[in-house]
């Protein structure tokens, strides 16, 4: 089984799974394309089924969501803009904030007012 996101106006509007030869017979009548995405490709590499990079081949950059937009350009599946201040790694085809999360082993949340990493009290 395959995973197939309809595409309408550059947006991703539904995932599905399916056998390739299901659009064989499948008549659908609304606008859009169906596009194969892969559930193991994230940030332009293939993970395996233990969750580490595999060396497969890493399809359309990120498994398509809804609303996600494609980009034929780039022939990637690209999740929302969290924040405004985030930006595109072309690589990756993800977004990243202007500061790297700290890595102290606490809980942050993004502040997009202050651009800065805030401690989520528990």
């Amino acid at each position: 089984m395959a995973h197939y996101a309809k595409v309408q106006n550059g947006i991703v509007t539904q995932v599905i799974v399916a056998e390739a030869d299901f659009f064989n017979t499948f008549v659908d009548t609304s606008p859009g394309e169906w596009i194969q995405t892969s559930y193991n490709t994230r940030g332009g590499v293939h993970y395996g089924q233990n969750g580490q990079p595999d060396g497969g081949i890493a399809l359309r950059k990120n498994y398509a969501g809804t609303g996600f937009t494609y980009d034929k350009t780039r022939d990637a599946f690209i999740p929302p803009q969290p924040y405004p201040s985030w930006v595109l790694v072309e690589e990756s085809c993800l977004w990243e904030p202007p500061t790297p999360m700290p890595t102290d082993g606490q809980q942050y949340s993004w502040n997009e007012e202050t651009q800065s990493w805030q401690t989520v009290e528990t």
